[in-house]
């Protein structure tokens, strides 16, 4: 059983979501849904993007810190794009990270002082074809990070869908949410 932490992307704590996190729940895991945008959610990315820079993308994160500050240190951080950045900082930064699960993001891990922790196993998930994850650097920086760690795993899915994995959204797609999701709980097995 491992301990999870689960950010939202920007639509918010949206019930995709809070399904994804309740199909690791059902495997055995304890999961963390922090809510960033305090029970506000969006229907469309650049309705969320236009709040998240209402607020800053500086305290999207802080708000994702400080969502763990009475966790305990042994978690495995991961976020929905957006989410990305609270789940990647702390799974960088934060002392006792036992994995990171990065879905349709991954930022240049210089963004967060440095290099990528040697004993922090990471999985990177996103679309080859997908405009935010592969036509924004993304994928990029996900390239970059399996170079540099040896832990780094970079799964890379066919198609253009930013959002492939939430069932209640028109961009999902089944066979690869299937797949990221039977890789994530692979990757869970081993966190405990």
């Amino acid at each position: 059983m491992a301990e999870v932490v689960l950010f939202h992307h920007a639509l918010g704590l949206t019930p995709g979501v809070v399904g994804f996190a309740d199909q690791l729940r059902r495997a055995g895991h304890i999961v963390h849904t922090p809510d960033l945008f305090e029970g506000r959610t969006f229907g469309s990315i650049a309705e969320g993007m236009s709040h998240v820079e209402q607020i800053g993308f500086g305290e999207v994160i802080e708000r994702g810190t400080r969502a763990v500050d009475d966790l305990p240190a042994a978690l495995v951080y991961a976020g929905f794009s957006l989410g990305v950045l609270p789940a990647q900082k702390l799974a960088q930064t934060r002392a006792g990270a036992r994995g990171a699960l990065l879905y349709h993001a991954c930022v240049p891990t210089v963004e967060f002082g440095g290099r990528w922790p040697g004993d922090v196993p990471v999985q990177v998930h996103g679309m080859d074809a997908d405009p935010i994850f592969a036509g924004e650097g993304d994928l990029d920086a996900a390239r970059e990070l399996a170079k540099e760690s040896r832990h780094a795993e970079l799964f890379v899915y066919p198609g253009d869908q930013h959002y492939f994995a939430d069932p209640t959204l028109p961009s999902y797609r089944a066979e690869a949410a299937a797949l990221l999701t039977s890789r994530t709980l692979e990757f869970l097995s081993t966190r405990s």
